[in-house]
């Protein structure tokens, strides 16, 4: 210091300043009813005067020990990053982002920092600082399409670029900053939703006309998968890597959507469960029951299915002008069905507890 001397009054003066610069929590807007088919309890977590989007299933937004959530919300104007509190419903506003992508936030292994796009730019938050930190920018001349994802430990990011008529698939080290992104699929046609397999260096992704194919890191090769006919809906992995469940829309007409399931070990694949023709769905932690969005006009349900009896539970109506944007996904313990729905005016995020229905799950991401 310059001869000065810190007194008391200054230095709680200087704690004040340092305090006011912090994100003023933002007050619960959450609502709790009864569902009117069900009588199951509901909560909604966000207003619909405004749109809060989820993102895609296999995007993690909810904390490990279910604390919070992350999720974009356009109540400012523009869409921004919120981090809500499961047990207040306060939220705080994260970001200030200039062209935020809202399907894009997904929570890092450690629930520490979150990653999203802002417009062509990778960026990290962290959390407890609110640090931001760009990781990436899509070079000139190209632009980012067809999806982003993160694999499950952490360890790498998968995006999509076009230019011109060509598409290629891009990997991204997170844990070396200055290793530089590999390509690892060129295309001239449309390619997008990458999906990195855990505990191995493939991708899957979904080629022209919806099919999907999987870039096996050996051969440096893509192959499609053999898949049932008909057209392949959301998939997923299992958290092993070992089988890959996916949503099965059949030819017209062709009767009910059908969860299946590839297995690596035998390059096969095999029906699940019929549905309640959902649209998306999303599995628990150890895959022993998924939860689905049925696009059903006369039963327009959130439900739960067994996969050991294939047998249904509708939990809520949710009553979206498109089930494909319901986006329903449990929370990593098992004891909470969370989904979006613009039944009420403009999408908003919804949670249902189903700790009495569910048996908790342990975390089985692979570790970083």
């Amino acid at each position: 210091m310059t001869g000065e001397r810190w007194t008391r009054r200054g230095f709680l003066a200087s704690l004040a300043a340092v305090t006011e610069k912090k994100p003023r929590p933002l007050p619960a807007e959450r609502v709790r009813y009864a569902d009117p088919s069900t009588e199951f309890p509901v909560t909604r977590l966000t207003s619909p005067k405004h749109s809060s989007i989820l993102a895609p299933s296999s995007h993690r937004v909810v904390s490990r020990r279910g604390a919070f959530l992350v999720f974009a919300t356009d109540e400012t104007g523009a869409h921004q990053l919120r981090q809500m509190s499961l047990n207040t419903g306060e939220a705080r506003q994260l970001t200030e982002a200039s062209a935020l992508d809202p399907s894009s936030p997904a929570l890092s292994q450690d629930d520490r920092s979150v990653l999203f796009f802002d417009g062509p730019a990778l960026k990290q938050l962290a959390l407890p600082t609110m640090r931001e930190a760009e990781l990436y920018r899509v070079p000139e001349g190209w632009s980012r399409e067809g999806g982003f994802s993160v694999s499950p430990d952490g360890s790498r990011a998968c995006l999509v670029e076009t230019r011109e008529g060509r598409w290629r698939l891009r990997v991204l080290s997170l844990r070396s900053k200055t290793t530089e992104p590999a390509t690892a699929v060129e295309a001239s046609s449309t390619i997008g939703d990458p999906l990195p397999r855990p505990r191995h260096e493939d991708i899957l992704y979904r080629g022209a006309d919806g099919v999907l194919l999987l870039w096996e890191a050996g051969v440096r090769q893509s192959r499609r998968l053999p898949l049932a006919p008909g057209r392949p809906g959301p998939a997923l992995w299992s958290p092993d890597g070992e089988s890959l469940v996916y949503l099965h829309f059949p030819a017209a007409g062709g009767g009910l959507n059908t969860i299946r399931e590839w297995a690596a070990a035998t390059d096969s694949e095999r029906m699940l469960s019929p549905t309640s023709q959902y649209a998306s769905f999303a599995p628990n932690a150890n895959g022993s029951i998924f939860v689905g969005a049925s696009a059903s006009k006369a039963s327009p349900y959130v439900l739960l299915l067994l996969r050991i009896t294939r047998r249904e539970l509708p939990l809520c109506e949710h009553r979206a002008s498109d089930a494909a944007q319901v986006r329903p996904v449990f929370s990593p313990d098992s004891q909470r069905v969370f989904y979006q729905s613009d039944r009420d005016g403009k999408p908003a995020i919804y949670m249902v507890d189903v700790q009495r229905l569910v048996e908790r799950t342990e975390d089985a991401t692979p570790a970083a």
